[in-house]
């Protein structure tokens, strides 16, 4: 039997024309990243697949699902490793048909990367789908939607042999896209949002509201807790937390109460806005759905959105709550998401926000405080909290421009 190897499968990548090379690199860093507590032995390209081995048995089975987690994986396949010999490959290919579970229907797939081997891709279907007859009588060859497909990849001086493969993620390798600041709460949207933004390529940055010191900071730990859940498939490097309790209170004093949640959002919007100026950040990235809460009626987002000059990415904009919860299963973040935790989101809420905020109304009750001192107070008061996240630069300039900001202690 050969060694286990895992083969990584892209598909967008594949479309990049002349760029195609640096979206493969960026995505063979990552998965060096994510497998940083593997022995991987070499992350190569083949053949329009990264291969992936290890120098210890065993860590290619225990690898194969968490490489599916990383942005730009399209597909993985746990494969065989064996040298061109026909009994090699052909035990191969019985010992991958086992894994492929409960089957009545079977075909090869065989293809060859380079033609100094002198049989051809039919020529190997042939040869190893003689093997698999003999092996498996009373299973039946076809063509069209078989149950299982062993496919045999000739490569070079080598054969890789796999039926077992998982789908992926897909989407772009992080780092292929630059950094966006996402409003990450303790909630259950926020962090999915986050996600997508890492699934098409971006490097998120998230900032935490906290009602500190009004509330206990158990929502920081549980964002701490989500940024853990994402990892090592997802990369967050950094997370901003911004004590707003205090602030919250001030606003509740002197603002209608009906419009104390959008003068809050624009806060919010307004602080994020200048983290990302230190950061280098290109869009601020919200988990609102339209019409899930009172804050996200097009009326609102219009009133908060004024405040900013960067785009706000509203990846769940269209998604329904069911939605949006199986995907926070499928990422690990719904267990979390759904302990109780006192924030900034519960903090002085009025008991009926308005839905449908007019420009004028929303103006007069944003001159009744003094905004630009409160924005700045919080960007001075900002914390963070640093992860081990390699595709995350920090801002070099950082202690320069801005001396309070620092890790949270």
């Amino acid at each position: 039997m050969g060694s286990r190897v895992c083969l990584v499968h892209y598909h967008e990548i594949g479309l990049k024309g002349k760029n195609r090379a640096r979206f493969e690199h960026i995505l063979m860093d990552n998965l060096k990243a994510a497998l940083a507590a593997f022995s991987v032995a070499t992350v190569t390209r083949i053949s329009g697949h990264i291969l992936v081995t290890f120098s210890v048995a065993g860590e290619a089975e225990r690898a194969f699902p968490l490489i599916a987690r990383v942005p730009g994986v399209a597909r993985v396949s746990l494969a065989f490793h064996t040298n061109r010999d026909p009994r090699e490959y052909g035990q191969a290919a019985i010992d991958a048909l086992a894994e492929a579970g409960d089957f009545e229907s079977f075909k090869v797939a065989a293809r060859r990367s380079n033609t100094d081997y002198e049989l051809t891709s039919l020529d190997l279907n042939r040869q190893v789908g003689e093997v698999l007859c003999e092996a498996y009588p009373d299973k039946k060859v076809l063509m069209h939607d078989p149950d299982a497909v062993v496919h045999v990849l000739v490569v070079q001086g080598s054969v890789y042999v796999y039926a077992r493969s998982v789908p992926g993620v897909g989407g772009l390798p992080q780092g292929s896209a630059g950094k966006v600041m996402t409003l990450l709460s303790s909630g259950i949207d926020s962090p999915v949002a986050t996600w997508m933004l890492a699934r098409r390529g971006a490097v998120p940055v998230p900032v935490h509201f906290s009602g500190r010191p009004q509330t206990a900071d158990t929502s920081e730990q549980l964002v701490e807790d989500i940024v853990r859940a994402l990892a090592p498939a997802v990369q967050v490097g950094r997370v901003y937390v911004v004590p707003f309790g205090d602030c919250q209170r001030e606003i509740s004093l002197a603002c209608p109460g009906a419009l104390r949640v959008i003068m809050y959002r624009r806060i919010m919007y307004a602080v994020t806005e200048r983290l990302a100026a230190l950061e280098g950040a290109k869009a601020i990235v919200t988990g609102e759905s339209l019409g899930q809460v009172a804050s996200q009626t097009l009326e609102n987002i219009m009133a908060v959105n004024e405040v900013v000059d960067l785009p706000v990415f509203r990846p769940l904009i269209g998604s329904d709550k069911q939605e949006i919860i199986a995907r926070a299963k499928q990422i690990g973040t719904y267990e979390i998401s759904t302990q109780v935790a006192p924030d900034c989101c519960t903090l002085f809420m009025p008991r009926r926000p308005e839905t449908h905020a007019k420009l004028d109304a929303v103006h007069e009750a944003w001159e009744l405080f003094d905004h630009e001192a409160m924005i700045e107070q919080l960007v001075a008061a900002a914390e963070y909290v640093d992860f081990d996240a390699p595709c995350y630069r920090a801002p070099r300039a950082l202690a320069e421009r801005h001396t309070v900001l620092a890790p949270r202690a």
